[in-house]
């Protein structure tokens, strides 16, 4: 597919592939001086688009977060100083929620928790552990899998001290993180206002797997780190 000219926003009622060109470009030339030349055409097909998605969103999902385009490169080896993808996150508790981004390969949505302190770990894994509520999200799991919804995290290669080899939701129990995410390219409705329509019904399928995170791990009581 040709990507559209970086023209007004308006022009599009949906994320311009030239986004996804935009990104493309940046993938070889992460510097300074490409961004300044390319400043506009961010604002234009990326930074508008983005948030005005966000904004038809907002009122069945919540506040959306835009994430800056600028990398913290301090406690990095890799210096490049530009994301090589724009975020758009809905949280609910602290370091969960609803998640959308357009990069080089194309728009991607995603939604669950990403981070965890070890008190909110502990009530993970005590909540999938417990009979009742640990099948209830195990259900949920294989419903969005059954949907075509790649299921992922920050998973232990072992298992959890304690745990049996034989517990019936081992695999769930070696997560410290757990997403659920879908891969949608380059779609033809990429530009229209059908990709509002597709990451509203994305959300809405992954609104159990939100709710069951935010109910059973929460945010962290940890002071400093909500």
């Amino acid at each position: 597919m040709t990507p559209s000219p970086p023209t007004a926003s308006a022009d599009v009622p949906g994320i311009p592939l030239d986004a996804v060109a935009f990104y493309r470009e940046l993938e070889s030339s992460n510097s300074r001086e490409w961004w300044a030349a390319n400043k506009q055409r961010y604002a234009v097909s990326v930074q508008e688009p983005m948030a005005h998605l966000g904004d038809v969103l907002t009122e069945e999902f919540g506040e959306p977060k835009l994430f800056r385009p600028n990398r913290d490169v301090r406690f990095s080896k890799n210096k490049a100083p530009y994301k090589d993808h724009q975020g758009l996150f809905v949280p609910t508790s602290a370091r969960m929620g609803w998640y959308v981004q357009v990069g080089a390969d194309g728009l991607r949505t995603a939604g669950g928790f990403y981070a965890s302190e070890s008190d909110q770990l502990a009530r993970y894994r005590a909540s999938v552990a417990d009979e009742l509520v640990g099948a209830r999200l195990m259900k949920i799991v294989d419903t969005l899998s059954d949907s075509g919804f790649d299921i992922g995290g920050d998973v232990l290669a072992t298992r959890p001290r304690g745990i049996p080899a034989d517990h019936p939701r081992l695999e769930l129990l070696r997560h410290r993180t757990l997403s659920a995410s879908r891969d949608h390219g380059t779609p033809d409705w990429l530009e229209a206002e059908e990709v509002a329509q597709r990451v509203r019904a994305d959300w809405a399928a992954m609104r159990p797997l939100i709710e069951w995170c935010d109910q059973y791990v929460g945010a962290t009581e940890k002071p400093g780190r909500r």
